[in-house]
Order: structure tokens, then sequence, then C-alpha cells
């Protein structure tokens, strides 16, 4: 609520039509922008008000009860205490309540509101969740090539996938951080683990668990729990660790399918291995994905590949920030979706042979896998529908 925007209402409704997913704000907000006042919480009907400060400081709120309806009027105003009346009524008639089983299995969502700049509201949110949130739940894995094997969370051997990196949390030490979700076992500082893609045994010294700029060491860890270990460039998103003789894989993380395209440039040939660097750390995280032209051997400029146009500056930003390299981007236009080619190279030399891939643009990912750019989804259709060899999917994982 930091700028003024849509409507709660507005914002619910539009929520609502883009996931089909039904919202039910546990919070209200009072006010927007400059003239934000604070929150409703819906639960205990206490009205959290936003008290304006040091933004780069956590805002504390005072608690006023919504029936106290002098004071509330007296801190906030008629105004706002009107439309808050307002909205209450219409809340309790046309939304519905939370229902746990709905929210678990993805019909329903909890919505909050809050300041993103200061971090109002943010307690609540986590106090909600906390409340919310499941009992760590039984994972289906590959054991020993066996697929569709359940893992329960007392399963007796350690195992975990990463689902986050994260480069330069501190930029003082230039670290890079692998967040890991425990499946089962327990983590004990200093154990050894076998790293599924690797195929190796590494030894995970130090985990840590992280809050914001807040950091803690960890000893022990348990089902549920993410911990943050050092990279040293080890882990890649997806990759599984685990303890014991049978070798497990839990799937792979799919990433978007990107709709937006760009080269990127070093414009500046001094700063090579900086410029190769940041990129590559960055490509890690998964902030965009890599694409190369299919006849480039590394040494061409790489295309970016993303779900949106903030993608590229934020990786334009970091580089510049984090690394101290200047980038160029240069839009592959005209192009608006990926398919990565199941059916492989043989499949891409097939299609061509018939004719079939004309004004389609071949270019492969960082694993050399193919992937077939498009201008426009009736060719994606025409293909997916005629050349079924080709086994388009939308991403990889």
């Amino acid at each position: 609520m930091d700028r003024p925007s849509l409507t709660p209402f507005e914002i619910i409704d539009q929520l609502e039509k883009e996931f089909n997913l039904e919202c039910v704000p546990m919070n209200w907000p009072i006010g927007d922008g400059d003239e934000f006042q604070g929150v409703l919480d819906r639960a205990t009907m206490d009205v959290h008000l936003f008290q304006r400060g040091d933004r780069r400081k956590k805002i504390t709120a005072s608690i006023v009860p919504y029936s106290n309806t002098d004071l509330l009027i007296d801190v906030i105003g008629q105004q706002f205490y009107d439309k808050l009346t307002e909205d209450i009524e219409m809340l309790d008639s046309l939304i519905p309540a939370p229902d746990m089983n709905r929210i678990q299995n993805g019909d329903q969502t909890p919505l909050f509101f809050g300041s993103a700049m200061t971090n109002f509201g943010v307690e609540l949110f986590l106090k909600t969740f906390l409340s919310y949130a499941r009992r760590p739940s039984e994972r289906i894995a590959n054991i020993d090539n066996i697929e569709d094997i359940t893992i329960p969370p007392d399963y007796n051997e350690f195992s975990g996938f990463v689902f986050k990196l994260q480069a330069n949390l501190d930029p003082k030490h230039r670290d890079r951080m692998a967040f890991i979700r425990i499946c089962s076992g327990t983590y004990k500082k200093g154990m050894k683990v076998n790293h599924n893609r690797m195929k190796k045994t590494i030894n995970l010294a130090t985990a840590q668990s992280i809050f914001a700029q807040d950091r803690e060491s960890i000893i022990t860890a348990y089902p549920g729990d993410i911990i943050g270990i050092h990279n040293p460039g080890h882990f890649a998103i997806g990759d599984t660790i685990y303890t014991g003789a049978k070798r497990v894989s839990y799937p792979g993380i799919p990433s978007f399918s990107p709709e937006k395209f760009c080269y990127i440039k070093n414009p500046n040939p001094s700063n090579y291995k900086k410029f190769q660097k940041g990129l590559s750390e960055l490509l890690d995280e998964g902030a965009v994905q890599m694409l190369r032209d299919r006849y480039d051997d590394g040494n061409g400029n790489p295309i970016l590949a993303a779900v949106g146009q903030l993608q590229f500056e934020v990786v334009e930003y970091r580089l510049r920030g984090e690394y101290g390299v200047d980038s160029k981007m240069e839009a592959l236009a005209g192009f608006s979706y990926a398919r990565w080619v199941g059916g492989g190279w043989d499949a891409i030399e097939r299609a061509e042979k018939d004719g079939k891939l004309f004004g389609v643009q071949i270019v492969k990912d960082r694993w050399n896998r193919p992937v077939l750019l498009f201008r426009n989804p009736w060719k994606v259709t025409q293909l997916d529908n005629e050349e079924t060899y080709l086994k388009l999917e939308p991403w990889a994982m």
C-alpha cells in the first residue's frame, strides 16, 4: 500500500480472474499511498496503525480495537472510519470465510495487505502463516531408478532438495548460498551427504537459518526446515542430497516458459572475467534462462530468456551493482514463445528436412538441448499437433 493503486476489491477481483483462485483477505487496508493509515486484522478486529518513520527500519504498529470507536475516529479520522465500516460490511456479506481444506488444496488463498517499503504488516502475515502451515508431508521420489516411491518425513535417512540459489547475500564477502528444503531424516552439523547429480560425497560443514538480514547457525534441522548451505559451485536448483546406500532423486523444478528474449553483450572486453562470473551466478539463481544460437560454440553473445522485461532490468542492475560491469541488451524482436524439443536434435533435423521449421528460430539451452522460438501461438499449435515426434514442451526440468 506504499503507492495509490487499485482498490482492494479491484485487486481481489484481478487476482481471482488471473489465477482462478478464491482470495480471502485476512486483513484490510485503511487508505493507501501517503494516506495509508494501517490495517484491520479481521481475526481479532484490531486496527494496527501505521506510523511513518525511517524507511530503512521496520515500522512498529500501535493497536486500537475496532470496537473503540471514539479513539479510532480520533486517530484515523471520520472519513477513513466510515470507509472502513462500509468495507467491513461488504467483506462480511461477500467474501467467504477461510477454509483450511480449500487453502491446502490450492483452491483458496489468504490475502494480506501491508507496506513493502517498511515491512509493515509482515508480522501479521507470518503469525497467520505459522498457524496455517501444513505439517511436513510425504514426497514422491525415485530411489535407485525406481520411480514414484513415497518418502515420508520419518524416513530413517536424510534427504532434501535445492529450491533456490542466491549470490551476494553479503556483498562484502561475495558469498553464494544454496537453500535446501529437508524432506526426511535429520540434518546434523558436519554431516556427509551424497550429491545426486554430481555423484559425489560432500560435507555440509555449516548451515544457516536466514531471515531478511539476520543469520543464525544451525546445529540440527528437521523435515520441513529450510537451511542455507555455502555454495562453492556444487549446487544447482533441483539437486537432491541424501544419505544412505540407496540413491534418492526428487523431481526437478521446472522454469517458467519464457516470453521475452534478448541478446546480452559485454561492452567492455577488459571486464570479460567479471562479466562471465556475474552472468553465470545470476543464471544459476534462475533469475533468467540462457540460450545460444544453434551453432554458437560459446564465444557468441548469449540470449537471455525471461517471462517479463523486468527480469532483464534486474540482471542489468545486479551486474552493475554487485559485479561492477556494464551490459548491453539487444531485443530479439518478434519472438514470444519458446518450446523445448523432447525429441532431441534428431527430431530437429527431421523437421528441417520436411520444411516444417520455416519462420522458427532454432537455439539451444545451457545443456545443449534444442529449443524452438516462435513468433505466434498458431505455429506452436500446428507443430505440436502435426509433428508429434518433436515432443514440444513449454519448459524443461
